[in-house]
């Protein structure tokens, strides 16, 4: 990929979108496409084509989706298998009728079965029955898996899926009603530890309100006082977690460095399974994340699990073997990675 290519980034605003621009600036890429949602709507299959007939990228970095974790999959269930299979189908198929060299489409580990065994294989895919909180969400991201893969194979085309981990990092979604369990419980954390210091100012700064009493009433529908934040389920599923810079230095290695011709074993009669684990074949239990988000905010209180609520899938942890094969590997560990998140999250609220 010449370091003057001409290359589109959807979704440059998100966790890894934004990841992925920084790490193509930091290597020396200047011709960097993007747009705003309210630029260009990925849903309105006319502006997409309108914008690939117009900007001709010659390589596309599909990062756009609609994202969220247990509550909003499970409540917006049209709207995420909706939103997420037009802004697919219209950027995968786009690249295709304008000539994109090559496509690299991120998915999630969410696309494996529920009861999967663990760590989970690429060829795990397709094998049992989803999880089914986020359903909607999983089917479509197969869909993008089967769509690239179909196109090669039927176009000749260039186009890479990797699937990563559950990622967290700079410009993560910290809003308590629709973001995944990592920024969640920073945030949480942050706000008990306002709470204990008694600084009700930075406690309305942080949440947008003008009054205390405001405050305490949206923070205690999340379970959070100064003395306790509420966790859903039991603390005792296991989840892997990828810091998001990471995962976009692992999407601009595979696409300077790797082919779709090697995600698969060409001696088998179907190609099938072609996309790639990204993650770090560590995880923890959701208590012992949240013990090490405890530390690392210096929140002094206690955790309540609430198990009325869903605990999801017990264990998501992927085998990264083939990830190891075409030659990456994670670099930041999960405490330092909370360390950073954190400070990125108090930046974002000076």
């Amino acid at each position: 990929m010449d370091l003057n290519a001409k290359i589109y980034i959807a979704g440059h605003r998100g966790l890894v979108g934004s990841a992925i621009y920084k790490n193509l600036k930091a290597r020396g890429y200047s011709n960097l496409i993007v747009r705003t949602h309210g630029e260009l709507d990925l849903i309105d299959t006319e502006a997409v084509n309108r914008f690939f007939a117009s900007e001709k990228p010659e390589y596309v970095f599909l990062a756009a989706a609609k994202v969220g974790g247990i509550v909003a999959n499970n409540v917006y269930r049209a709207d995420f298998i909706y939103q997420n299979l037009m802004i697919q189908n219209n950027v995968i198929h786009q690249s295709y009728v304008h000539g994109v060299k090559k496509l690299l489409f991120l998915g999630s580990t969410c696309i494996y079965p529920k009861n999967a065994p663990q760590p989970l294989k690429e060829d795990y895919l397709l094998t049992d029955t989803l999880e089914y909180t986020n359903e909607p969400y999983a089917l479509a991201k197969i869909a993008g898996i089967k769509m690239c893969e179909s196109y090669n194979m039927q176009y000749n085309t260039n186009f890479i899926s990797v699937m990563p981990t559950n990622l967290y990092g700079p410009n993560d979604n910290f809003d308590l009603g629709k973001s995944h369990v990592l920024p969640a419980l920073l945030r949480k954390c942050h706000l008990g530890k306002l709470l204990q210091a008694g600084d009700e100012g930075e406690v309305m700064k942080d949440l947008g309100m003008s009054s205390m009493q405001e405050a305490m009433d949206f923070l205690n529908s999340f379970g959070v006082t100064k003395d306790s934040v509420e966790i859903w389920g039991t603390g005792k599923p296991k989840r892997e977690f990828l810091w998001s810079e990471d995962m976009a230095d692992a999407c601009v290695f595979l696409m300077i460095n790797r082919e779709f011709s090697d995600t698969f074993d060409s001696s088998e009669s179907e190609i099938r399974n072609t996309h790639i684990n990204i993650g770090t074949g560590k995880d923890v239990t959701i208590a012992e994340l949240a013990e090490l988000v405890k530390k690392v905010v210096g929140y002094e209180g206690t955790f309540k699990y609430n198990t009325d609520k869903p605990d999801g899938t017990m264990r998501k942890l992927t085998d990264v073997s083939k990830l190891g094969s075409l030659g990456w590997k994670y670099s930041v560990e999960l405490e330092e990675g909370i360390g950073k998140a954190y400070q990125s999250y108090l930046k974002s609220v000076q």
